[in-house]
């Protein structure tokens, strides 16, 4: 490991990148530390707990959203663009043409970005009128540059991650958000080493939490690598004087297709209640409030629900096997034991609903058994499975990509 390590170091292009990916993790955590203008920082913490909407966002982006920084808003709006134009491209024939040719793909990044900016201004004056207890000036001119600062801090951002994708290592999108992640992890060490100081957890305890992650994140690594593969066999053509087809491939069929997006979904919608109950004074709130508190039992069972949920219609969203048939038949192949067109589709759409339900299961229960731990061990878990997941899948995004540019150049990388 360490040998391929140093061998990747030896390599220019390589070396590079990956020294540009790191200095943009520089400016991403200085930017995260500059105030916006006009907010009392001082004043926010009681909208930052982490069984809110806010709380979680404030995970997401490395506890900028607490501190209000510039960056306070993230890189979240540019992923709701992403997620709405995969959606409309489903549902609008002209989108859905576009994104089968490169010229159209640059059309919808476009309109992505479009989209980013104006789901930060929106975002940026909602949090303006929340947060304003801690904005001392009530004027137009101090809310528009609170706005201002919020949605151009986020368009730094989008611009900052598609830097890192085209001049560093791996996609610079994801590793923004783990760069977030990762930042607080400090933080929860420091307080679970408070925590053994005082004698409110045993050190062995904590031990065999850490013991228990480890075991909990080799089998993120298995879902994330998990896949069915179908074989398909292409018939020989001839074109001209020249013969094509007669090999043998297949279809990788991943067991978790819709990734750590159902998770951020269910997460953001369990949030709402607690976050609007802030701003409602009544009994009734609450206790709904309450009830769907992170831990509490009754969050607990519409967290996997809604995760099982959101697993299938995303993944429904991606994945059409009557496409994919048809796209095998346009190219001359076929599964072996089937007919092309509808007996293949058919097949293809049983194997993707049994891998989603597999999927779909093994990641309500990673998304949940860090609340299952810390109520067992009692030891402070401020991640969630959600944050494991995505650092997990990052990470081996990142290797995958290093583990190319070793192979372009015969080198032997770190997957064996």
């Amino acid at each position: 490991m360490f040998e391929t390590i140093s061998t990747a170091w030896r390599i220019k292009e390589l070396r590079e990148r990956i020294l540009f990916t790191l200095a943009m993790f520089v400016v991403f955590r200085a930017g995260s530390a500059i105030p916006v203008p006009g907010v009392e920082a001082a004043r926010l913490a009681k909208y930052f707990q982490e069984d809110t909407i806010f709380g979680f966002l404030n995970v997401i982006g490395g506890e900028s959203l607490s501190r209000f920084t510039i960056f306070a808003l993230g890189i979240m709006p540019y992923i709701n663009a992403s997620i709405i134009m995969q959606l409309l491209t489903i549902v609008i024939p002209k989108l859905k043409e576009w994104s089968q040719d490169s010229d159209g793909r640059k059309k919808i990044s476009q309109l992505t970005r479009y989209g980013t900016v104006l789901i930060a201004v929106t975002q940026g004056i909602g949090y303006s009128f929340i947060i304003s207890g801690a904005v001392p000036d009530k004027s137009f001119l101090s809310y528009f540059i609170i706005v201002l600062t919020l949605t151009a801090g986020t368009v730094f951002l989008m611009w900052l991650g598609e830097l890192i994708t085209e001049k560093g290592i791996g996609n610079g999108i994801s590793l923004l958000i783990f760069a977030g992640i990762v930042a607080g992890f400090p933080g929860q060490v420091i307080r679970i080493v408070e925590q053994v100081r005082f004698g409110q957890v045993s050190f062995y305890l904590v031990l065999l939490t850490v013991a228990i992650l480890l075991f909990l994140i080799i089998g993120i690594v298995g879902m994330d690598q998990g896949q069915r593969r179908i074989s398909v066999q292409y018939s020989k053509r001839i074109v001209g004087r020249k013969m094509y087809g007669g090999q043998a491939t297949h279809i990788p069929l991943k067991v978790n297709m819709a990734g750590v997006i159902p998770v951020i979904f269910a997460s953001v919608l369990l949030a709402f209640p607690q976050s609007i109950a802030q701003f409602i004074n009544h009994p009734w709130a609450e206790a709904v409030a309450d009830s769907l508190r992170w831990g509490k039992p009754l969050f607990t069972v519409l967290y996997v629900l809604l995760i099982i949920l959101f697993s299938y219609f995303y993944t429904a969203v991606q994945f059409d096997p009557f496409q994919m048939a048809g796209n095998i038949r346009k190219y001359g192949g076929f599964i072996p034991g089937l007919r092309p067109g509808r007996p293949t589709a058919e097949y293809l759409g049983k194997v993707i609903s049994r891998l989603t339900t597999v999927g779909a299961f093994a990641l309500a229960f990673i998304a949940v058994f860090p609340i299952i731990l810390q109520g067992a061990t009692g030891v402070q878990l401020t991640f969630t499975g959600t944050g494991l997941i995505i650092v997990v899948g990052v990470v081996l995004e990142t290797v995958k990509q290093i583990e190319s540019h070793m192979l372009m150049r015969s080198y032997r990388g770190f997957m064996k």
